[in-house]
């Protein structure tokens, strides 16, 4: 079986000598490969970089997009507040994480809706439209986002920030930098949410209150007041029509 395999390997080294020097007579070699720039008039090449820059700046915004959404948005506040809601009716899971990112992400686009309307109004519409370059682009499209940032932002917030970056107190807007806005826009939305997730869990606090002091009278101390709360809480909350009080709430704040 080893002798069979060695001749055939030494036919097979064999033909592939003798077939690279004969080939029907002809002299076998390999096909010449080059590979060369074309040279284009000086409109196509200007053409093609204006494509390959629309192609960054396009995979650029979409590598940004998860980011952009969840910090310069109201996403921030919302799936907060959703957070301290589920975890002041100590219902762990429930609703799960899915319903709640998802809930938090089509009222983000609602609230939102009116700030990118005006983003493709002024800005990306005429870009494609090639009326303005791109750098004309960039500074109309981040007014509006820059715009709903200020409103939500708190000037306490907006001092700390431009304090620790060591710049000028400004005297307007328009001279607060974009990276010292988004962090000061941040913290504000989280204040925002825990006051509103303060007021949420006082009822739900009283339902524990009141619930612990009747196991203590009763003697019922090894019964987890949790497990009697949670009914309670839930009661509650359908009675007073929770999340459409909660959701109206939030998108009044802003």
């Amino acid at each position: 079986m080893k002798k069979n395999r060695f001749s055939i390997l030494v036919l097979l080294l064999l033909f592939i000598f003798f077939s690279t020097f004969v080939v029907q007579g002809e002299e076998f070699r390999l096909p010449d490969i080059s590979l060369e720039i074309g040279t284009g008039t000086e409109e196509s090449q200007g053409e093609d970089l204006v494509l390959s820059l629309r192609i960054l700046l396009l995979l650029t915004v979409l590598s940004l997009a998860p980011a952009i959404l969840i910090m310069l948005t109201s996403f921030t506040r919302i799936i907060v507040v959703f957070s301290l809601m589920r975890s002041a009716m100590a219902t762990s899971n429930m609703p799960p994480n899915q319903i709640l990112i998802g809930l938090a992400l089509f009222l983000t686009i609602f609230t939102m809706a009116p700030v990118w309307q005006e983003i493709n109004t002024e800005a990306i519409q005429p870009y494609l439209a090639e009326e303005i370059n791109t750098e004309v682009m960039y500074e109309r499209g981040l007014a509006p986002i820059r715009e709903f940032m200020f409103k939500q932002t708190r000037e306490k917030d907006l001092a700390l920030f431009v304090e620790l970056a060591d710049l000028p107190r400004p005297s307007n807007k328009d001279e607060v930098p974009t990276y010292v806005l988004i962090p000061a826009f941040i913290i504000s939305e989280l204040k925002t949410a825990f006051q509103i997730g303060f007021m949420i869990y006082i009822p739900f606090l009283m339902i524990d209150m009141i619930v612990a002091s009747i196991l203590m009278s009763m003697g019922m101390l090894m019964l987890p007041p949790v497990m009697i709360s949670i009914p309670f809480k839930i009661l509650l909350f359908i009675l007073v029509d929770g999340w459409s009080l909660v959701i109206e709430t939030l998108i009044n704040t802003f």
